[in-house]
């Protein structure tokens, strides 16, 4: 049986959208907490870890061939989503580090990749349900 939701793409799109809510909520907390003394911002890293995992994807995965053989892990899959406090930036005199202009920069930005990458997931179910009417 095809499994047409672990596909590489599919895969690629869900985690990019749950890192991408992930950001949202953490910008949203550090925008929160800018005027809380000694707070310090986070953020998501997602991205490096992803870029190694589709380096990897161009190993050879293993098949399944029995179901008492181990299962073939998908790389994309295994990339975790780790929230980071940010402590190498400026900070002002109550230790809180929070820049607002970066943060609303930060949420633009995280803000137009959640678009398309939600766009690109429901162009991927337009297909299926294309597909799966007979082209109608």
């Amino acid at each position: 049986m095809i499994d047409l939701f672990s596909s590489d793409a599919f895969s690629a799109l869900q985690e990019g959208l749950d890192a991408a809510s992930l950001r949202q909520q953490v910008i949203a907390n550090n925008v929160a907490n800018i005027n809380t003394p000694g707070y310090k911002a986070q953020d998501v890293s997602f991205e490096d870890e992803f870029k190694q995992a589709l380096d990897n994807t161009d190993e050879p995965q293993l098949e399944q061939t029995d179901p008492r053989h181990l299962p073939g892990v998908n790389p994309l899959s295994s990339v975790g989503v780790n929230v980071q406090t940010l402590g190498g930036t400026s900070m002002r005199n109550d230790g809180n580090n929070v820049d607002i202009d970066d943060e609303m920069s930060r949420l633009a930005e995280n803000n137009i990749r959640y678009n398309a990458m939600a766009q690109l997931m429901g162009t991927r179910f337009k297909m299926l349900n294309y597909a799966i009417n007979g082209g109608k």
